[in-house]
């Protein structure tokens, strides 16, 4: 795990008692809600390990619920992230797991509204940082700390090759990288770390590359 800087490590601005059940896990709900990149109609919401035996006493129920409305952290409405979201008329369903998990904070989400549907996996690893490990059954990690790009794509020679290009031509530097495919010739997803936001007119040139069939921008940066 890389942290960006000493605020990573002692935790954010935040609403609730703890850093990995309340503020991680808004983080967690924010990134589902930027992948779906639209006002879900339904949640479906399942908690593993720790997470699932303590989530009411310790609000990450209301801090998960926050994130997918896309409250941040320090937001004073995550206390009432539950009637927010009835206001709005979106259903959401907890359900527990006893199933093993790699990490106690882990959640499952998923996100419907009436174009599309994303399923997402991730951790609250402590400090308010989370790591996604699973896109639409893609096993891809990152931990949205910095701009994410997520990509949806053929897996053909020369696709990594497309994206990179054009990241370069505009000085944007890559920090990680990670990849995942069906198989070969079949469907992908690419996950890109970069140091800067991606900007709305090289966004729009990517989504033009061909065998690509999605991407979406996840990016946490605290709104002024």
């Amino acid at each position: 795990m890389r942290f960006k800087d000493v605020f990573s490590i002692i935790g954010p601005s935040m609403i609730g008692p703890s850093s990995s059940h309340t503020a991680g896990a808004v983080r967690l709900g924010r990134v589902a809600r930027k992948l779906l990149d639209e006002v879900p109609n339904t949640a479906e919401i399942t908690l593993y390990g720790s997470f699932a035996d303590t989530y009411q006493g310790h609000g990450t129920d209301l801090a998960l619920i926050g994130g997918i409305l896309d409250f941040e952290t320090d937001d004073p409405r995550i206390p009432d992230a539950a009637e927010v979201a009835e206001s709005l008329g979106l259903k959401i369903v907890f359900l527990t797991s006893k199933d093993k998990a790699d990490h106690p904070n882990t959640v499952r989400i998923i996100l419907s509204s009436d174009n599309r549907e994303v399923t997402m996996t991730g951790a609250s690893i402590g400090g308010g940082n989370v790591e996604i490990i699973n896109v639409n059954q893609f096993d891809v990690k990152f931990t949205a700390i910095y701009p994410t790009l997520v990509i949806s794509h053929h897996d053909r020679p020369g696709m990594i090759a497309d994206i990179t290009t054009l990241l370069g031509r505009s000085q944007i530097n890559i920090g990680f990288m990670d990849l995942d495919r069906k198989g070969r010739d079949q469907e992908a997803m690419t996950v890109i770390e970069t140091d800067v936001a991606v900007p709305d007119s090289l966004f729009e040139e990517m989504k033009n590359l061909s065998m690509i069939f999605d991407i979406k921008r996840v990016d946490l940066a605290e709104r002024s």
